[in-house]
């Protein structure tokens, strides 16, 4: 019996850094022994971290309208079959007032690259006006690229955290899931200066998207030690019938899992959410990514009406439940497993 992966899955635990070669060995060689065994070791670390807690978002997904044309992504400009929406201010606060009633203490504001309707300058005031509302919360902004002004002008007024997916730290992988005039170095370059203004930052990949490589999850794994973002999002890659990915085949169920565990182990104080993409490809898989060293669930606010237009790939779950609904579903699913989802910002520590 070969022990190689599970000495690695050790060293990490305790170097919490491996080689490129390192991880190669890794990801060439794993089964679900080595799985189970990163778990429980992820597992383990979580709960000395941040205890049985579970951390909540509440996702306001206030535009579906996109400039970008990633290849992957449902809501991509080429798409002509997307139902266009976009929410008013007003809209948009009803959302974070309607989820604080609920116990949500952070609100992630997201949306396509839509910088024409919605300027800096008026995600500015959005964000200044939730923070007046609700000085104890927290507002995260998942907007895509935007310069440095734009994101100074944004962490001014209050903006906390941001998420931007690096998508591959492979910059010949990037360029065969985006078109030609999207550059792998700005978004790179993007993240570093959402670090260095001060935000609590959020990278992260698809797991299994189209041409992807051992050799590029080596990469993804080197730069997330090298860069140790605050919040690391992770799903499987899930097609979109209306990209011209339709026919490719769904990311693993099972490497997504053991990859949220190697993060945890790599990065003991990270935020590891279970994603909404991991409880589409598999009923229970948010549970089963909290069980799998993850400690943040990002359910739903955005009004019932618009969420099925929000479809970033197919068959999204979560878009018929109002927001009650969607927060009893996540405390009885972790009730279920040992978790209790509690009532806080939920900051990096």
């Amino acid at each position: 019996m070969d022990n190689t992966v599970k000495k690695l899955i050790g060293k990490l635990e305790e170097e919490h850094s491996l080689s490129r070669e390192e991880w190669l060995s890794v990801f060439g060689g794993w089964d679900d022994s080595d799985r189970a065994y990163a778990a429980e070791k992820a597992r383990a670390i979580s709960l000395r971290v941040y205890g049985n807690k579970i951390f909540i978002r509440g996702i306001v997904e206030f535009s579906n309208v996109c400039k970008n044309d990633c290849f992957y992504c449902g809501i991509r400009r080429s798409n002509t079959n997307a139902q266009r929406y976009r929410l008013d201010d007003e809209e948009i606060l009803m959302c974070c007032d309607e989820g604080y009633e609920q116990g949500f203490r952070t609100f992630v504001l997201q949306s396509g690259e839509d910088f024409a309707v919605y300027p800096p300058e008026r995600m500015a005031d959005i964000v200044r006006r939730i923070k007046e509302a609700h000085p104890d919360c927290a507002v995260t902004l998942s907007l895509g690229e935007l310069e440095r002004d734009a994101l100074k002008l944004l962490k001014d007024a209050g903006a906390d955290r941001y998420l931007l997916r690096h998508e591959t730290a492979d910059k010949e992988h990037y360029a065969k899931l985006h078109p030609a005039e999207m550059s792998f170095e700005h978004r790179m370059n993007c993240l570093r200066t959402l670090k260095e203004l001060g935000y609590q930052t959020g990278a992260g990949l698809m797991v299994g998207s189209p041409y992807q490589t051992n050799e590029c999850l080596a990469e993804d794994m080197v730069f997330l030690g090298d860069f140790k973002p605050h919040m690391i999002g992770i799903g499987p890659f899930l097609p979109h019938k209306d990209t011209p990915f339709r026919d490719m085949p769904k990311g693993s169920y099972e490497l997504t899992l053991f990859i949220l565990s190697l993060c945890r182990l790599m990065l003991p104080d990270v935020l590891l959410p279970a994603t909404t993409a991991l409880g589409t490809i598999r009923e229970g898989g948010r549970a089963q990514g909290v069980l799998a060293g993850a400690n943040v669930i990002m359910p739903n606010l955005s009004p019932t009406a618009v969420r099925k237009k929000y479809m970033l790939y197919n068959d999204k779950i979560g878009t018929s439940d109002n927001t009650s609904d969607s927060r009893l579903k996540v405390e009885k699913e972790m009730a279920e497993i040992g978790y209790e989802v509690v009532i806080t910002r939920g900051d990096h520590i």
